[in-house]
């Protein structure tokens, strides 16, 4: 059967503001047929009904698309990497103004305020933000399962974390404080300003290249000159100078 994705596409657009044709195509309509089917939805015009009338289908449906796959510290020896570039960009700039986009449920952002915090670092402000409000609310709870946070060392485990059960880690308030949430869409909401850091990994991987290059060149246009842009290990940004940014290390590029 052939589905509406012309309409769905456009349902999705006006009714939960959210541009699905910005993706990559074929990737988002596997992933949207694949929870249609665990729905038992055989067509994309009920399944749109059915987000209508039911807010728990309409919150997975929100999850299931915006990819939330996360730990701290993800990519260990890439963001070594970073703390040292940080620490370098902090001999320039003393307080730093970071923006983790596309933060998922915190991990990421609060990665950062414990890099900073080890290292005695102060912060204008951490920013995180992400497209989906329930995300968001998980990640100021900031309750993580062990897979979560098998890249912290023991002693900053304790040093960070208070053990709730065996498989439930709680953030310490000392960190989660230098960490501001707000929700934001990267492919219409205005960007933040004057940053000195954007962190933002394996998120434009899943864009069409149209969607991709403008989200970079927002990110350049969001850093001051000799900030720095931090992205995942799938993403390589081909050709940066064309977006004012030079490649400084491993997937790490620097506004010019």
């Amino acid at each position: 059967m052939q589905l509406n994705f012309e309409f769905f596409n456009k349902w999705v657009k006006d009714k939960l503001g959210i541009q699905l044709d910005a993706y990559k195509e074929k990737q988002m309509q596997r992933r949207i047929a694949n929870i249609m089917e665990s729905r038992g939805v055989k067509t994309l015009e009920a399944y749109a009904k059915l987000l209508e009338r039911d807010p728990v289908a309409k919150q997975e449906f929100l999850e299931h698309i915006t990819i939330n796959v996360t730990e701290f510290y993800r990519n260990r020896d890439l963001f070594d990497t970073f703390e040292k570039n940080l620490i370098k960009l902090n001999q320039q700039f003393p307080r730093l103004k970071i923006w983790s986009a596309a933060c998922s449920i915190g991990a990421e952002p609060y990665t950062l305020a414990m890099i900073l915090q080890k290292n005695k670092i102060q912060t204008a402000k951490i920013i995180a933000t992400d497209i989906d409000r329930t995300i968001l609310q998980k990640a100021k709870e900031a309750t993580y399962k062990p897979s979560e946070i098998k890249n912290i060392p023991n002693a900053d485990r304790e040093l960070y974390f208070n053990k709730l059960s065996a498989d439930q880690y709680q953030l310490k308030d000392t960190i989660k404080r230098q960490v501001m949430f707000k929700k934001h869409d990267l492919l219409k909401d205005r960007y933040e300003d004057k940053c000195h850091i954007i962190v933002c990994r394996n998120v434009t991987i899943y864009f069409k290249n149209e969607a991709r290059d403008e989200v970079y060149r927002k990110f350049s246009e969001a850093l001051v000159p000799g900030g720095i842009l931090f992205t995942g290990a799938t993403e390589t940004i081909n050709f940066s100078e064309k977006f004012g940014l030079k490649k400084i290390d491993s997937f790490i590029y620097q506004k010019m």
